[in-house]
């Protein structure tokens, strides 16, 4: 019997981990990519590509390496915690040359139409329709996996903006930027606080006369460097803090967060308060944000009401002239226009189980990988969905009735609606770890605390109050890697390394004061906790 195969469309993080999740389940794949090479987002060119996410040239990840490495490749200890995109794009191809996976890809290749075959109900086979250098191919594939992203198409809302045809500067969104020069001595707005926004604010106001930071609704602004100088989301994300977290409640979470970020700058007195709670808006993550604000060189301003030919006109009334030039860091929209009726999407929301498969067809055999905005890393999201699928086309996992699905989704989409602003940044929205220790289930690979507790209290013990690395699903299971305790156990080392380059004297470990008999009961406690309850 011939091995299934398997079209993936996009090179990106999710096309390239997708690859070798199908060469695991022993399946042929073969990955179109319309540009000539991998890194989708990541690959930053000066000139922005038709249908490709596009960024720009000084952009640094927002998740640390320890947090959003593949689980069986930790990333190098030298390379920074927190990589620019050149190092992430670094990373990638290190990633591809390990595991032998460029022969798979087939470049400048686009994608025309994925359509089923007459005989889709008994085959759940796919016609996928390509073209390259002007020719096009019909190929029959077992199965599909979508792996284009959410960052390709910009959402430009200018009816939102009365007056902007009049607007005699410059205008585009925020995918069109690439570098702060060209904005030396202006005086410009920028639209929207989410990450680019933000980060294009603190960028330019190093080389323009004046930045305007134009935000609807304020936002809570966190950081990359945590307590202790320590990456913020090796801290947060914890299995006993996401425990914590569980038991203390929602409420009382916001009221904390809040007050954390207030220690490091009054939101209020900066004008960045918002009237909705830390957890129900994706936050803002910037460094250097309140340090420009300070310094008076960006100026938070409310929505922009409309525009003159050199003016806007904000909501509360006040005006600013001579403005220059204006970016519309106002997001994205996603579709899949190859997929026809396979899949709909309506105002950024698409209906699919486990946010992976569409329930409307008889086989499934068609997956999306990689559609999700988490608090946290892409990354190792990919990279589960893609194991949990390619299990599926193998036959080795089932989903369930339609009916089930249904109401999974129904669910998951009420969680979103209670906690987030209805937006279209948060159709998408993801708990990191629910929802990888969901994925993880569906497989097998999530360890077992309590019999590690037994067997391995050292490493129980990481996995309990240590960072929640994707590494741990390497541990047991499909997939197994037999690397995977060590590099969890040298999580540490690995976060500290680049940032050592200079010998210090040593003030002294910090060690704990319970005894190895406390701290085998703690874990033990937890772990039936974490497990049963």
């Amino acid at each position: 019997m011939t091995n299934k195969r398997i079209a993936i469309i996009g090179a990106g993080v999710s096309g390239l981990v997708s690859i070798k999740c199908c060469l695991e389940e022993g399946l042929e794949p073969v990955c179109f990519e319309r540009t000539d090479d991998i890194g989708g987002l990541w690959r930053f060119q000066e000139n922005p590509e038709e249908g490709r996410a596009s960024i720009y040239k000084s952009v640094i990840i927002n998740t640390s390496k320890e947090m959003m490495c593949f689980s069986d490749y930790p990333i190098p200890a030298h390379f920074p915690n927190f990589m620019h995109n050149s190092q992430v794009l670094e990373y990638f191809r290190m990633y591809a040359k390990e595991f032998d996976l460029l022969k798979y890809f087939r470049f400048k290749t686009t994608v025309c139409s994925v359509k089923k075959q007459p005989d889709f109900p008994t085959s759940g086979q796919w016609e996928v329709v390509t073209e390259s250098e002007g020719k096009k191919e019909v190929t029959v594939f077992d199965g599909v996996m979508v792996c284009t992203g959410h960052h390709t198409n910009a959402y430009l809302p200018l009816e939102s903006f009365p007056g902007i045809e009049k607007f005699k500067g410059q205008y585009f969104h925020s995918r069109d930027y690439k570098n702060p020069e060209s904005f030396t001595g202006k005086r410009v707005i920028v639209i929207g606080i989410g990450n680019s926004g933000g980060d294009l604010a603190v960028e330019i106001s190093h080389t323009a006369k004046q930045v305007f930071l134009s935000t609807r609704r304020g936002s809570w602004i966190t950081n990359r460097v945590g307590d202790n100088g320590y990456p913020f989301d090796v801290l947060f994300f914890s299995r006993f803090k996401h425990f914590l977290r569980k038991i203390v409640g929602e409420s009382l979470l916001n009221i904390y967060l809040e007050s954390k970020m207030n220690q490091r700058f009054n939101h209020e007195l900066y004008g960045l308060k918002p009237k909705h709670r830390a957890l129900s808006q994706h936050p803002t993550i910037n460094d250097d944000l309140p340090n420009r604000i300070i310094s008076g060189l960006v100026k938070v301003k409310g929505n922009v009401k409309e525009f003159t030919e050199t003016a806007a006109i904000f909501e509360d009334g006040s005006r600013e002239d001579n403005i220059d030039a204006v970016i519309f860091a106002t997001g994205y929209t996603f579709a899949f226009p190859f997929l026809e009726d396979s899949v709909k999407v309506v105002k950024n929301k698409v209906s699919l189980y486990k946010k992976v498969f569409p329930t409307n067809l008889e086989k499934p055999t068609l997956a999306i990988i990689g559609l999700v905005q988490p608090l946290g890393a892409t990354m190792p999201i990919s990279e589960l969905q893609g194991r949990w699928v390619t299990q599926v086309f193998k036959g080795l996992k089932t989903l369930p009735s339609h009916s089930e699905m249904i109401r999974d989704i129904t669910t998951a989409q009420e969680k979103i609606d209670k906690r987030y602003l209805e937006s279209q940044r948060h159709t998408i929205q993801t708990d990191f770890i629910d929802y990888t220790a969901e994925l993880a289930d569906l497989m097998g690979v999530r360890p077992n605390l309590l019999s590690l507790a037994f067997t391995d209290p050292k490493l129980a013990l990481q996995l309990l109050l240590g960072p929640y690395t994707p590494i741990q699903y390497r541990l047991q299971g499909p997939g197994k890697w037999d690397g995977a305790r060590k590099a969890i156990l040298t999580i540490d080392e690995r976060i500290r390394k680049p940032m050592m380059t200079r010998q210090v004297e040593s003030s002294g470990s910090m060690t704990s004061t319970l005894t190895v008999a406390w701290v085998m009961l703690a874990v033990v406690f937890f772990a039936i906790i974490i497990t049963y309850f």
